[in-house]
């Protein structure tokens, strides 16, 4: 019989890495908060790779901690190790990925949940979903307990309508065996919500004893580790290792010997996989020419046997992966302890969402990671933040909080989710953003911390902190312009080493560090004056500097954009009403419904011609 149980401003549904950051942004902005998890094992549960961070992710863990979550302060708690990829190249793209151990990331996540004011943790399954009369969701588990609150946040990763595929073998399933939400899927297309179907995967772990690492290569962590917050003061310490393998032509044999048991070869599996971390078998299907491929053996934890085969991906039957990969160098005697799976679940068309995460005909009701389209932990974390936020600022009246492609990667996540759409799991990458010189890993902090303290999920005392950082920065970047380096034979042999130009005289330390072959390190030896900073003031200057130029031509790329994102489009703008609009461009404008002439103007099937003719419009409408 069902029954009452509670009132709430913010429900969350699900408790990974979306759900998360939602309920903790929505309690800690005061707003009486509820997060559901189908198991509370499955709290902050790593089902995929053990790891955080990697190229552009850690730019978006960076961004989440900036602004006030969780993730970048349980990467560094639980990091076995730490990397900065991308040395080699440009700082825009210097991104940092930390391997976890994972039981003790999902085991810090629970704590904090549990500890946090305004929030409660339930196990629970929610079958049914509706809008009440007055404005209220109700929410009813499959005990019959009946929740209402004033916004509710979907985040419900692979569990919803989840189903495994091995071989032949195919089950309803969530991952890592947890039980799949089989029910809710119903009542959200009875709500009109445009679900369809995705499907992603995960190696085969194995036992460490199984393998022979001394023919292996083994990659360690940085010397000088990085951390992903900005409240972090010290990294934690590397503790283990990570090896790199590879596949040969015996392993590519067995594959194509077995397609025709692969599901997703036999159509079994109808949902769309991720385009850009594709399965083992359809790698080798995809790149036939391809002699080997490169994948890394990762620890799950110090306190665990497994490892994870990082890049081998595959929903071939058990007894094909043990052979596939009984055939890799290093592998010859490996024994699995988990077996590798495709999982397919379903998942909204995001857009069907707002910029705020907000569904654009269900006021109240938001959307937050893999049920948003994406895929990865740290684009489902960056996401349920926002939606967090706005589900709580709407149960309190506010304005939504919004984030441009300018401001962050957060921004230009959101940005291609509902404006672009996807049509297989979208995933971050560097190159998605046309401002990634400006939304920088390092400068996170400086983008978005005000923000954060704006919003209310920044301290006082954190906001401090921040602004004295701010001050030194700028105190440094004058100092660095009144500085005079007087010549010296050794700076002239560190100059022509450079293969720079010599000095004929003294020249200020700006001009200097703006050379591209030197660092600000390599000055401080000439550098009398040098004050005693922390290495990030020094960082900070440099950049600015080195880059000056590019800098603010990307400045004025992003005032001429946000020229056309303060132009708001009513709510009630009829497109077909417009002339001279092309036929595609109303229908598109019709559906996605475009807050600005901006986000407009990112809309596949939306020209300049159109664009040009909404502006000529909304002149004569006095707008």
């Amino acid at each position: 019989m069902e029954y009452f149980a509670k009132e709430y401003d913010v429900a969350v549904i699900g408790a990974g890495h979306a759900g998360i950051e939602a309920a903790l942004a929505s309690a800690r902005l005061g707003a009486k908060t509820i997060i559901f998890a189908i198991n509370l094992d499955s709290v902050g549960n790593m089902p995929c790779n053990p790891s955080i961070g990697g190229t552009s992710k850690g730019h978006l863990v960076r961004e989440i901690d900036a602004l006030g979550g969780e993730m970048g302060k349980a990467a560094d708690k639980t990091q076995i190790q730490t990397r900065m990829l991308n040395r080699g190249k440009g700082p825009a793209v210097h991104s940092l990925r930390a391997q976890i151990d994972r039981r003790e990331y999902s085991k810090y996540m629970k704590h904090v949940v549990e500890l946090q004011e305004n929030l409660d943790l339930k196990q629970a399954e929610i079958i049914d979903l509706k809008q009440t009369d007055d404005g209220l969701w109700q929410l009813k588990t499959k005990l019959e307990a009946i929740y209402t609150a004033k916004s509710v946040v979907l985040a419900t990763g692979t569990f919803l309508g989840g189903k495994i595929y091995i071989g032949e073998v195919s089950y309803e399933s969530g991952p890592d065996g947890m039980f799949p939400a089989t029910e809710l899927s119903n009542s959200l297309k009875k709500l009109g919500i445009p679900l369809r179907r995705f499907k992603t995967g995960t190696p085969s772990r194995v036992n460490r004893r199984s393998i022979d690492f001394s023919v292996l290569e083994k990659q360690e962590g940085d010397e000088t580790e990085t951390p992903f917050s900005f409240e972090t003061e010290k990294a934690d310490g590397n503790k283990s290792f990570c090896y790199i393998a590879y596949t040969n032509d015996d392993t590519k044999q067995v594959i194509l010997d077995n397609l025709h048991r692969s599901p997703l070869y036999s159509g079994k599996i109808e949902g769309v996989g991720p385009r850009y971390c594709p399965s083992f078998e359809d790698k080798i299907v995809r790149f036939p020419d391809k002699l080997r491929h490169q994948f890394f053996i990762e620890p799950c934890g110090l306190d665990t046997e497994e490892l994870y085969l990082q890049g081998m991906s595959s929903s071939l039957p058990e007894d094909v992966q043990l052979k596939f990969l009984r055939t890799i160098k290093g592998l010859e005697n490996v024994e699995v302890m988990r077996t590798a799976y495709a999982i397919e679940y379903d998942c909204v068309d995001p857009l069907a969402l707002k910029p705020s995460l907000e569904f654009l005909d269900l006021s109240g009701l938001y959307g937050a990671g893999q049920f948003n389209g994406s895929s990865g932990y740290e684009e489902a974390a960056a996401q349920g933040l926002i939606a967090g936020i706005n589900a709580a600022r709407r149960a309190q009246g506010k304005d939504a909080f919004i984030l441009d492609r300018a401001s962050s990667y957060i921004g230009t996540l959101i940005d291609d989710l509902v404006t672009k759409g996807c049509m297989d799991p979208y995933r971050m990458m560097t190159s998605r953003s046309e401002y990634r010189l400006l939304l920088r890993q390092d400068n996170a902090d400086i983008r978005l911390t005000p923000y954060g303290h704006e919003i209310g999920l920044i301290s006082d005392e954190r906001y401090q902190k921040f602004l004295n950082k701010m001050q030194l920065i700028k105190d440094e970047m004058k100092r660095a312009a009144q500085t005079t380096i007087h010549v010296s034979e050794d700076l002239q042999k560190l100059l022509v080493s450079r293969e720079t130009a010599p000095m004929n005289k003294g020249m200020k330390l700006i001009e200097l560090i703006k050379r591209p072959q030197i660092s600000y390190d390599d000055l401080a030896p000439f550098d009398t004056e040098r004050p005693d900073l922390p290495p990030e003031i020094f960082e900070q200057v440099e950049i600015e500097l080195k880059y000056e130029g590019y800098i603010k031509r990307q400045q004025a790329q992003i005032n001429e954009m946000r020229r056309l994102e303060v132009k708001l489009l009513p709510k009630d703008i009829d497109y077909n009403a417009i002339d001279g609009l092309r036929l595609e461009a109303r229908e598109k404008l019709s559906k996605i419904r475009p807050h600005s002439v901006g986000q407009a103007s990112r809309i596949s099937g939306v020209s300049p011609s159109d664009i040009s003719v909404l502006l000529i419009y909304l002149a004569k409408m006095g707008i």
